[in-house]
């Protein structure tokens, strides 16, 4: 696979303006729309608008309309994923988060990037890294989560924190640049 999608999913400088990408994109922006006006007492409709718009979805996934993301097909959920109000996912490289996760309000996860230099920049091109979010970790409201970032399982980070780096399983981390404040103990 050489085309720009397959670029982009290999991380490499890819061109979103591709006819294919820019279809899947308005395919994404259907689905949340239809999932962001569903009416609240309509459970069956907006789980099938979850599952179409997000097919890796586990068992007993929920989110809070509104809700917004580049694709879907390239985020990974497990079972009891739970969405709060206002959620953004950029997945133009894969999203896996894993089972019982949380996200407060407005918590957004980036795994979008342009190039520094400026000159190709102008270009248009960008590229991704992926995120990872462990099994049973609890990410406050008005949280970003930047490209290339993993957290831990178990772990919690603060409402507002940037989360720039890594962070370990097991820990409490806050901040902008988010940092690890304590380690959760058994």
């Amino acid at each position: 696979m050489n085309g720009e999608k397959a670029k982009m999913l290999r991380g490499e400088l890819y061109n979103p303006l591709d006819p294919e990408l820019v279809a899947e994109r308005q395919r994404a922006r259907q689905l949340f729309k239809s999932l962001n006006d569903s009416s609240v007492d309509r459970v069956a409709t907006r789980l099938q608008l979850i599952q179409a718009l997000i097919p890796r979805s586990g068992q007993n996934v929920w989110i809070e309309p509104p809700f917004y993301c580049d694709y879907g097909s390239n985020i990974t959920l497990g079972d009891r994923v739970y969405f709060n109000f206002n959620c953004t996912i950029l997945d133009v490289a894969p999203v896996t988060i894993g089972a019982d996760v949380k996200f407060g309000p407005g918590v957004h996860l980036y795994t979008a990037a342009h190039p520094i230099d400026s000159a190709e920049r102008k270009s248009g091109l960008e590229f991704g890294r992926p995120i990872e979010i462990g099994a049973d970790t609890w990410i406050g409201g008005g949280a970003i989560i930047c490209p290339g970032v993993t957290i831990g399982e178990r772990s919690v980070v603060g409402a507002g924190s940037v989360v720039t780096k890594n962070l370990p399983a097991d820990v409490v981390a806050v901040g902008n640049p988010c940092r690890v404040i304590r380690s959760i103990g058994s």
